[in-house]
């Protein structure tokens, strides 16, 4: 009974091994970049490496798709086998490439260059941040669906937009660092006001309404400040005079005291 009741548990577990073999993903294709920015001013020339390993970990056969919201585009993929040795080099124009990767080519390695321009910017948003598609990676096999790799993205500016954002950020400081009882409500609503020519692309206005913000919430901290001063000589002046009440006190109870003394003689 108990060698059949261990077979059986041990079918049951094969199963479910080849059940959970059956449905976990298969190791999918490894990325590093390199020189992908943060953010970039529209018009700036800028490059970056892509690398993928990991090539065949679905398709023994497959094409590389790249896509980028760049402008005046330059793609170039170079592949290197298990040993660094560099086994080809292709280079494509445009908004987007396919470039075709086999197993028995013996690449392992495929280094994917993009160098364009910033593009420039439909719709300004203050947070988050506007931003455009850096590159798009995506496998695809022959006849079948295309999978993304992978996405890099990156915020852009103008040199406009940029003082904007910088005049906006110094209002939030100026509102994050104000004392607590600090009204800076006026400050708040400034603020919000140059977020809206922002986004309208009125970055003059947002500028100037950033600095109106600023000095409110500066002035309301200013009000604070003083206040809590005054309150702060306000409490040391009830003290001193409640010290002087309790020495007046004193000193009239010890007369008191004294001039009884003295009848008693």
């Amino acid at each position: 009974m108990n060698s059949t009741r261990c077979s059986k548990l041990t079918a049951l577990l094969f199963v479910v091994t080849l059940a959970l073999s059956a449905i976990a993903p298969a190791a999918a294709i490894s990325t590093d970049a390199r020189g992908v920015p943060d953010d970039a001013k529209v018009g700036d020339e800028v490059s970056a490496e892509l690398t993928l390993t990991d090539l065949y970990s679905d398709y023994e056969e497959w094409t590389l798709n790249g896509e980028t919201e760049l402008t005046d585009v330059t793609w170039t993929v170079t592949t290197y086998d298990q040993a660094g040795n560099q086994k080809a080099k292709e280079s494509y124009d445009g908004q987007s490439f396919n470039h075709s990767l086999a197993l028995d080519s013996d690449a392992s390695e495929a280094v994917v260059k993009v160098s364009g321009t910033v593009p420039e910017i439909e719709n300004f948003t203050y947070d988050p941040q506007q931003e455009f598609a850096f590159a798009t990676l995506s496998q695809t096999r022959d006849g079948g669906n295309s999978d993304e790799i992978q996405t890099w993205s990156a915020n852009h500016h103008t040199e406009d937009s940029s003082e904007a954002r910088t005049a906006i950020a110094d209002a939030e400081d100026a509102i994050g660092g104000a004392p607590g009882g600090a009204d800076t409500s006026d400050a708040e609503d400034r603020v919000g006001n140059a977020i809206s020519a922002y986004e309208a692309g009125n970055f003059g206005n947002a500028v100037d309404i950033a600095g109106q913000a600023e000095e409110s919430a500066n002035s309301a901290s200013e009000d604070a400040n003083a206040s809590a001063q005054t309150n702060k000589m306000l409490l040391y002046g009830g003290v001193a005079v409640v010290g002087l009440v309790v020495i007046g006190g004193a000193g009239f109870w010890y007369r008191s005291q004294q001039q009884n003394t003295n009848r008693l003689r």
